[in-house]
Formats: structure tokens, sequence, C-alpha cells
């Protein structure tokens, strides 16, 4: 897998010298922050830091504060960059904020920047471009926060950026604002600490901007509409992030506001929770202009989204390839997971039809709760198909309940791209329709109430491979697994959920199992640490057993490898952990360390094993390739390791 360098923190910079005049919109003879009696502009020369107070603001919740704010902003600019701090109170905004580059806003415990119902926010700037997407996404003055071709700026702190309840969900009149922050072509934002809350259209809304850094951000707007929409952005790490929304909770875009196609991607997203009222909770588009390329989610948590859970859609001829996911838990999802390609093409210089390639979903749960929108992969025809999507243990349970159905292809209305564009599925699980080289391993699909359809049904397509898949099968339902018109099915290693064969129906359709690609090296055939013994107490695994190492930081497992060619390959590790903390491991190829260690998160149980795929380093003929506990807890079960033949 691909690793991303992403993003330089951004920097507070002192700055010493400054002239001996008082800076702008200080009391006359004194500097902000000085102390009493000191020298004018003595403590300037040394402050990076610019409290709004002293520029006016009075903070008691009443008194307009935004020409101070503004003026400590236009202040620090002119220092050449600084914290504009905000200390406990609460702040009324009723004018757009102007941010200037260099600036850092930061909000205290305590502290509350609140809008206001006034309606004197700046208006709404003209765009020739507005046709090509919503009024929202097409204006940006009118916020409570805007900038333009900003570098090195910052919200940062504990406080609150509240929009009071004043902020407008539709389109705006004059003098109405409809986002807490609006960026556009802004280079190094940091976003951490604070917490936005009822933002209108958007809490907050970037468009062109680069090099993002975002820890510990908390939205809610479940009363108002989006969370964050992050388009035509490049280099960008979020963590920890909270986010409530009504609409879209964290969204990727790419649109033609700013008048051109614009590239998104190398992209980080980890160690967070989503949820979306109405709609969708992780999402790619719907406005989907330029590409999208190189984007890590991990470690996840969604609870709750009326339209996808993971959504990706290309509707305006954007390309989106090289997207993971990885440890996911979502509940409550009416879609959990949909790709779509549609023909919108709302987009200027010409936009064909997009595609959507090389996407990854591993260790993902997620319970659905919609029977009509099971989770899909839709793609064009002609050379649109969907193609070279992989789920590794991504286990569904959907709410089922329907009866037996035609197994025809339901409507689609190609230029909307939400799930119920597509009629009702005409399987319980998996739905696929033009779509090529798709891979379900370890993989299963359950239903909460009988139901009469299919597990899966895979429409035009080719090479589509189940291995190790579980399906549940429903009283009334004529097969498990169906396929028209799609060349090269394969199902192996698989069965029902009580350990029946599935049943396959194949309609105009061509079996095309591959001869294997991998060579099984079994772990109780390789070496281990003192301590591990070979065990056979747990149910489902490969080969004669399994290596249980001993509890402890070091303890191995160590294999012998051979490749035909050297070159960097994928490894599989097999593995069970029935605990709920992560057991992980250092992979070392010939005594150099893989550059990052490998997570082998809790599997449900000691009878229920689970892959990582690792890219490795080999050369050709023999390998030592060896996997070392880091914890005290020791190592997973080990099962095997395939490797390239």
């Amino acid at each position: 897998m691909k690793r991303i360098a992403v993003l330089v923190g951004l920097a507070l910079f002192v700055f010493l010298g400054l002239a001996q005049a008082p800076a702008m919109g200080s009391p006359a003879g004194s500097a902000p922050g000085s102390a009493p009696g000191s020298a004018p502009g003595a403590a300037a020369r040394v402050a990076a830091e610019f409290n709004v107070r002293d520029y006016g603001a009075t903070g008691n919740g009443s008194t307009n504060d935004t020409a101070a704010v503004n003026k400590a902003i236009t202040a620090a600019n002119a220092a050449g960059g600084a914290t504009v701090r905000f200390p406990s109170g609460s702040y009324k905004s009723a004018n757009s904020i102007h941010l200037k580059s260099n600036v850092t806003l930061q909000l205290d415990s305590g502290a509350t920047l609140t809008g206001s119902s006034a309606d004197t926010y700046d208006a709404a700037e003209s765009n020739p471009y507005d046709g090509y997407q919503d009024f929202g996404h097409s204006h940006f003055h009118d916020a409570m926060i805007w900038g333009d071709r900003l570098t090195n700026i910052g919200f940062t702190g504990s406080g609150t950026i509240d929009g009071g309840g004043n902020l407008i969900t539709g389109n705006p009149k004059a003098g109405e604002a409809d986002k807490i922050v609006s960026l556009t072509r802004c280079n190094g934002l940091t976003l951490s600490g604070i917490t936005l809350r009822r933002g209108g259209h958007f809490a907050a809304l970037i468009n062109g901007c680069s090099n993002v850094t975002s820890d510990r951000l908390t939205i809610d707007t479940a009363s108002d509409r989006d969370g964050w929409n992050i388009i035509s952005t490049t280099n960008a790490v979020i963590t920890h992030a909270d986010i409530a929304a009504n609409d879209d909770a964290l969204v990727f875009k790419s649109d033609y506001a700013l008048g051109a196609k614009l590239p998104n991607g190398h992209v980080v997203v980890q160690d967070s929770h989503l949820s979306a009222r109405c709609c969708n909770a992780l999402m790619f588009g719907s406005e989907t202009c330029g590409d999208f390329t190189d984007y890590r989610f991990q470690a996840i948590t969604i609870t709750g989204a009326d339209k996808s859970g993971l959504g990706m859609v290309s509707m305006d001829g954007a390309d989106i390839s090289d997207v993971h996911y990885r440890d996911i838990t979502m509940t409550g999802v009416r879609s959990p997971i949909m790709q779509k390609i549609g023909t919108r093409k709302r987009c200027g210089n010409s936009p064909g039809v997009g595609h959507i390639r090389d996407i990854t979903y591993d260790d993902i749960t997620a319970t659905g709760a919609s029977s009509a929108f099971s989770p899909t992969l839709w793609g064009e025809s002609g050379g649109n198909h969907i193609d070279g999507v992989t789920f590794r243990n991504v286990n569904i349970t959907v709410p089922g309940g329907s009866g037996t159905t035609a197994v025809t292809v339901p409507s689609n209305n190609p230029t909307d791209y939400n799930p119920n564009s597509i009629g009702t599925r005409p399987a319980y699980g998996w739905y696929l329709h033009n779509a090529d080289h798709i891979t379900f391993t370890d993989s299963s699909v359950r239903f909460a109430a009988n139901d009469g359809r299919p597990a899966v049904l895979a429409n035009t397509g080719s090479t589509v491979t189940f291995d190790h898949f579980t399906a549940q099968r429903g009283t009334n339902s004529p097969y498990d697994l169906g396929f028209q018109s799609l060349t090269g099915y394969c199902v192996t290693n698989s069965a029902n959920t009580t350990g029946g064969a599935l049943r396959v129906n194949a309609t105009g359709s061509t079996t095309g199992c591959a001869p294997p690609s991998a060579a099984r090296y079994e772990a109780e055939d390789g070496s281990y640490s003192a301590g591990g013994t070979v065990d056979t107490d747990h149910t489902g695994y490969s080969g004669t057993g399994f290596v249980n190492s001993a509890n402890a930081d070091g303890a191995y497992v160590q294999w012998t490898v051979n490749a035909a060619q050297a070159g960097t390959a994928d490894i599989t590790l097999g593995y069970a952990n029935g605990t709920t903390a992560d057991r992980p491991m250092d992979l070392t190829v010939n005594g150099a360390t893989v550059p990052a260690g490998t997570s082998f998160g809790g599997t449900g149980s000691w009878n229920t094993w689970h892959t990582a795929v690792v890219a490795v380093p080999l050369r050709a003929g023999a390998n030592t390739i060896r996997a070392t506990a880091t914890t005290a807890a020791g190592c997973p079960n080990l099962d095997y390791l395939d490797g390239p033949v």
C-alpha cells in the first residue's frame, strides 16, 4: 500500500523588532498585551499573540465584536503573522470576519464566538460559474469567517464558534450567512481542537486548498446541514474528528466554482466518529469534476446515515482511484456501502463519464437500516464499469424482511446520485451492475429478518470472485449467488451460515476460477519463539493447526518464502484475535523492518479468522519473513502466510 507523507503542521511565528508605534487598534500610548507603565510597543516587539479584548472586543455576548476582531487580525497580519486570541467570554459577530494570511484564531476554553440575526454579513459575491453547482458551493463571502488566497492560517484552542441558529440552511438573502468558515485557495490550514456548531448550510467549506491539518475537531450541525465540505483539496490529515451533521458529515467534492477542474487527493482520515441524520456520513460527491486519488480512511465509527455510510459517486466526469477503507464500524446506515457512476456531467470543460477503480475495504462491519438499499456497485455501460474493488473481512447485516422478487435489473436515474436513484435491489445483500474485477474474501452478508431475495446478484461484468464468503439463506430465496451475463465468476471455500454449500445460479455467464496466485505457508510449518505452541482447539484454521505464541513482547513466527522474482509483493497473514485489544506486530523481511507496524485487531472470537495484507520487498529466491509482537499480549493466533508464487 502506498505510503503518503502529508502535511506539515502549521507553526506560530514569533516576530521580533516590531515598530515602536502602537499596534493598530491599540489604546493610545500602549501596545496590546503590554504591562501597565511599560514603554509603548515594548511588549509588541516580542509578542506573538494579539488579544481581541485589547482591540475593543467586550466578550459580553451582546455587543458586536466583529470590528475589534478584524482589527486584531489586521494587526497580527501586519506584524508578519501571529495568534489572535479569544479569552473566555461570549463574543458576538454580526458582520463577516476577514481572515488574513499567517493568522491563527485561538479560542480559549470558555470562549464562544456567536453569529447574529442582524442580517449584516457580507453579501454573496458574483460568480460566473455558479450554474455548475448549488448556490452554497458557488459563493464564499456570505459567511461568518471567510478568506481567499491565504497561507498559514488556523483555528485552534478549545472554544466554540456557534452560528447560534442564525445562519441560513438554504440560499441566503443579502446580509444573511450560510457558513461559519469559508476558505478558498488556501495553503496551510490548521483546524483543530475547536467546536463548530449550528453552521447553517456548512459548518466549514474549503475549496482549492492544500496542506490541511485537523486534530480533535468537533462539529455539531445536526440541527442544520453539512459538517465539513472538503472541495478540490490536496494533502490533508484529519484525526480524532467528531462530526454530527444533519446533511453530509464529512464529504469530499470537486466542483467548478473556481472556474476550473482541480485535483483532489493525498488525504488521511483516521480515529474519527461521524453521523448524518438525513444523508451521507463519509462521502465522495456528488460534485465530482476533478479527479480524486490516494485516500486512506482508518479506524472510523459511523453511527447513523439516512443515505450512505461509505458513499462514492462519480457524477460529473471524475476518475476516483486508490481509495482505501480499513477498520470501520457502521450502525444504522441506510445504505452501508454504495458506489455509482452517473452521467449528470454538471461541470465545465465538456466532462465525459467518470471512472471508479482500485478501491479496497478491509475490516468493515456494518448494520444496514433499509431493505431496499442493499450495498451496491453500479457502473455505467461501455468503458465506464467500476473496476478493481476488493473486500476483505467485510461483514454486513441488513434488515431483510422482503419477499421473493424478480431478479431483473432495477430502474436507475443516471443523473441522480442518491441511493434511491436505483430501484429496490433484487438482492438483499450485494448488488453489482457493470462491475469488473471484484473480489470478496473472508466476508459475509446476513439479514435481521428472513428475506426471499438472493444474497448476491451480479449483472453484466467480469471477473467476480467470492473466496471464504458466507451468506445467510432466506427461506424462500431461489438461490444464494446469482450471476447474469457475467464473464469469469468464481466461488471457492464459501458456505451459507449453517455450513452448507452456496447455491449458485448463472445465466449467460461463464466460470473463471484462476489458478492460485499465491503460495501458502502454514504457520505450524515455520519456526516460532520459545513458549509458542501449535494448537488445534479453535475451528476454521488452515492446514494442521495454528501457532499460539507466548504472551510476550518479542514473540514471533517466522517463515521462509520463495519468490520467483525480486520486487514488492503483497503477503497475506491469516490470524485470529479473540480479544477486543489490538495485537500489533512488526514485520521484518530478510532482517529489514517493513517501515510501519501492522494492526491485528479483534476478530470477534478465536474461531473467527481474518486476513491482513502487507506489501513487502522480496528478493528472488528464498526470503525470511518474521512477524514479531510489539506488546506484552504477544501475537494473535497465526494460521498461515500467503506469498507470491
